[in-house]
């Protein structure tokens, strides 16, 4: 093994292009694989391990209590299926002022319960302590923004004339059963109109095993006593509904990685033996082995593999805690652990990478394991012939420029590495065409609200910070708002945070005086709210939820009720939020002022202009000027240029290896071809045209499977529902640059090697003939 290693040091440090591609390649790879992994582990596994460790509850169930008893429903908690239950806790609504905890107001449900612990939902504590006594209440940490400790001792005003709550905790749950916790005691004063069951079952994986336990556990109830439910996979699809916007696209990259490693490794390696013909013979010639002579190889690559995948696995974890930030940014479920990456995925690159690079080696390897020590030794000048040979006399015979037609049949007398080199190209553009069809997708949707051709501009009237509130009512700001120059369309928005009636998740509402048709881009199915009771969400709303267009949900505000029905279905909305219109705000908030007006000006108008005027109208108003951009536009174009960048280049080192081993081997042919004449021009035209008919071929090849990458990834992105007009973003001048995009991969991995081979001297290639 001394002289195995030796003879393995000694290849590594002579044959340095090679090596440095193997670790560049390897590096490039275990980057893309762990950040994707990642992803998909933390969009399951922590929310999985803290709602376990919390005993959390399958189903959170609300009843009317006037119409079934304490008794009856503590019965249910016995009947068949039934693994563990809770309850009844009594629950009510509290009305909740705006800028309290940094809030924005609207009703908090409250439960009552003597204790945080129980056989289900176990309330983890992780501030102050919990409440013990009437007039002490403790808030979700989710509802409080993960409060800092001077928080603590914040009084809310009851209802009604009642004592103030004092906060004395904070804790969360992750079956998120309350916005906050008081005792049995106070709960009694509040005036529950309700109560709350928390259900585990023996079966609980899917929705239809939820529904029949929880049809077993309440078959002996009156009609219409249970309200509401509210599921464990419910809440596990909004802890990460964010993420798994970005899974499908990253986890495609990762594929693509490791294909791309894969191809370009065999590519690689079986070149090392190939062009190390002459020194496997004189390995053997001085009593290598044939076992001894796979070894050197396999280690010869093993070095720089080790070493890619361990910088590989450095970066992708510098990489991953922004990556999981922006993924799972916004999550209101839970305090499960996020941007941790488990360490089986450390160990998956640690060891699965250079395994990888191993099996694929074992092939070319064992290969130089059955060649003779004289055929290995002659192989380097012993001239070829077959079908490559023949190929180029065809060629030669046509009226194509000599280095052309000598270029065209180059890849002919290597079919299987010019097949593997084919396969690095195709990848390539596959990689350039899904990052090209996503980042037109994003582009429409960032645009569409701008398809009229006018700025926007959004004018605030709610008092922050120091700035005062405007002094002009209502109907007076959107009346000097639409009379400033340049102003063609106002729409107001109101804002508050409204419970959904027995659901214990409150929801953000937006309320919007003023739709019209500039504003249809929004709908992806359906219309806009436009009358009293009517709202429409995203698809992350509707999912968790279980809620499709027709059917109704009750708001809850101050103690109003307004029944809606849902008429719209959103391009995008996250999993809180929820659009109605103002008539239903009406109802909810008599009164109520709009926090915003967002101001669409007529083609050409000065946004800055309109701007200056808005504010000198009345200085309570704040105005900015929109950028027509979002952030998931920016992430996702941002994901998709460094993940193209990063498998264009290692698709381009594979290119640029292949260029370099048939410029090596052939260098006593392109001695010989200068010798008659060939200029270096014609040497770069033929090197750069042997590689670029696999560009072209690549591309047509590559195209049709990025369209379809890219239709896969835009179909299955949990947060966003895009419309056809968005996904239909093919068109013959795009479609000529993916097909240029292969032969510019094949011809930029080809020009360096074709430049070093135009300067090579007669002399020094001839010398050792």
């Amino acid at each position: 093994m001394n002289a195995v290693w030796r003879a393995s040091r000694a290849a590594v440090k002579r044959r340095r292009v090679q090596t440095f591609v193997i670790g560049l390649v390897v590096l490039c790879s275990t980057t893309t694989v762990l950040l994707a992994l990642g992803l998909i582990a933390a969009a399951s596994g922590p929310f999985d391990q803290a709602y376990a460790a919390q005993r959390g509850a399958h189903v959170v169930a609300s009843f009317d209590t006037s119409k079934v008893s304490a008794e009856q429903l503590a019965g249910t908690g016995g009947r068949p299926g039934v693994e563990a239950a809770a309850g009844p806790f009594g629950q009510a609504a509290v009305a909740v002022p705006r800028g309290w905890l940094g809030s924005p107001g609207g009703s908090l449900t409250v439960v009552g319960r003597a204790d945080p612990g129980g056989p289900v939902d176990r309330v983890e504590i992780l501030r102050g302590r919990w409440a013990a006594a009437p007039g002490e209440i403790v808030v979700n940490w989710s509802f409080a923004g993960a409060p800092s400790p001077e928080l603590l001792g914040t009084r809310l005003a009851v209802p009604g004339g009642g004592p103030p709550l004092t906060v004395v905790g904070f804790a969360a749950s992750m079956s998120q059963s309350a916005g906050a916790w008081v005792t049995p005691e106070q709960l009694a004063a509040l005036g529950p109109a309700s109560a709350q069951m928390l259900y585990r079952f023996a079966d609980s994986a899917t929705d239809a095993q939820l529904r029949s336990g929880l049809a077993g556990a309440t078959a002996r109830l009156p009609g219409e006593a249970l309200t509401h439910t509210q599921t464990h996979l419910a809440l596990e699809q909004a802890f990460s509904a964010l993420a798994d916007a970005y899974l499908p696209f990253m986890s495609l990259f990762g594929v693509l990685g490791i294909l791309v490693s894969c191809l370009i490794v065999a590519n690689v390696v079986s070149g090392a033996v190939v062009s190390g013909y002459r020194h496997i013979g004189v390995l053997k010639a001085l009593g290598f082995t044939p076992n001894q002579v796979v070894a050197v190889y396999l280690t010869m690559v093993s070095v720089p593999a080790v070493a890619g995948g361990v910088l590989g696995t450095l970066l992708g974890n510098a990489l991953a805690g922004p990556v999981l930030k922006v993924s799972f940014s916004g999550i209101q479920t839970g305090r499960a652990a996020l941007g941790a990456v488990p360490p089986w995925v450390y160990a998956v690159c640690l060891l699965g990478m250079p395994a990888l690079v191993l099996l694929t080696a074992l092939v070319p390897a064992l290969r130089a394991h059955r060649l003779p020590a004289a055929r290995a030794i002659s192989a380097g000048t012993a001239p070829r012939t077959g079908r490559g040979l023949r190929v180029q006399r065809v060629l030669g015979s046509t009226r194509l420029p000599r280095g052309v037609s000598l270029g065209l049949g180059q890849p002919f007398s290597r079919p299987g590495r010019t097949l593997l080199t084919m396969a690095a190209i195709v990848l390539g553009v596959t990689t350039v065409t899904l990052s090209t069809g996503l980042t037109s997708t994003m582009l429409a949707l960032g645009q569409a609200a701008g398809a009229d051709g006018g700025a926007r501009v959004l004018v605030h009237a709610d008092a922050q910070g120091n700035r005062p509130a405007p002094r002009l009512g209502d109907a007076q700001i959107e009346e000097r708002l639409r009379a400033l120059p340049g102003a063609r369309h106002v729409r107001a928005r109101g804002l508050a945070e409204v419970g959904l009636s027995g659901q214990t998740q409150p929801a953000f509402a937006n309320f919007y005086r003023g739709n019209d048709s500039s504003y249809a881009y929004e709908i992806v199915e359906g219309r806009l709210p436009d009358a009293a009771g009517e709202i429409a969400a995203g698809p992350s709303f509707l999912t968790q939820r279980g809620l499709r267009i027709g059917d109704r949900v009750t708001l809850e505000l101050d103690g109003r009720q307004v029944a809606t029905t849902v008429v719209g279905r959103l391009i995008e909305g996250n999993a809180r939020s929820v659009d109605a219109s103002w008539e239903t705000f009406e109802q909810l908030a008599p009164g109520a002022r709009p926090i915003e007006y967002d101001v669409r000006l007529s083609p050409g108008a000065d946004p800055a202009a309109y701007a200056a005027a808005a504010e000198a109208a009345d200085p309570g108003l704040s105005v900015s000027v929109e950028d027509g951009g979002s952030a998931a536009t920016v992430t996702v174009v941002t994901f998709s240029v460094v993940f193209t960048v990063l498998l264009t280049l290692v698709a381009s080192l594979g290119v640029f290896n292949t260029v370099l081993l048939n410029t090596r081997e052939r260098r006593r042919d392109l001695g010989m071809l200068k010798s008659i004449g060939m200029t270096p021009r014609q040497v770069v035209v033929m090197t750069v045209t042997s590689v670029a008919g696999l560009g072209v071929a690549g591309g047509l090849l590559g195209i049709p499977l990025g369209m379809l990458a890219h239709r896969l990834v835009v179909d299955n992105v949990g947060v966003v529902e895009f419309p056809e007009s968005m996904k239909d973003v093919w068109h013959a001048p795009q479609l000529a640059a993916m097909l240029l995009a292969g032969v510019a991969i094949a011809v930029l991995g080809a020009l360096l090697p074709a430049r070093s081979a135009a300067r090579m001297t007669i002399a020094s290639v001839l010398h050792t003939e």
